[in-house]
């Protein structure tokens, strides 16, 4: 089982910083990064963290807004 994780900001000036130190913590094994406005609902690294998840498999997201 692995632990994949997806982090997002809006712009590539913004910082990851919080979010990627969040989910290397947790021990994620893969982090997707995605810089997309929250308004597109076609996120393609979200949809390559779904499609890498496994049955069994932890999900995790630490920034919803």
């Amino acid at each position: 089982m692995k632990t994949i994780g997806y982090e997002r900001v809006r712009t590539a000036h913004q910082q990851l910083d919080s979010q990627l130190n969040a989910l290397k913590k947790y021990g994620c094994h893969k982090i997707y990064t995605e810089f997309d406005s929250g308004r597109n609902i076609q996120r393609k690294e979200l949809s390559k963290a779904l499609n890498a998840l496994d049955p069994g498999d932890t999900f995790v997201i630490c920034k919803l807004d």
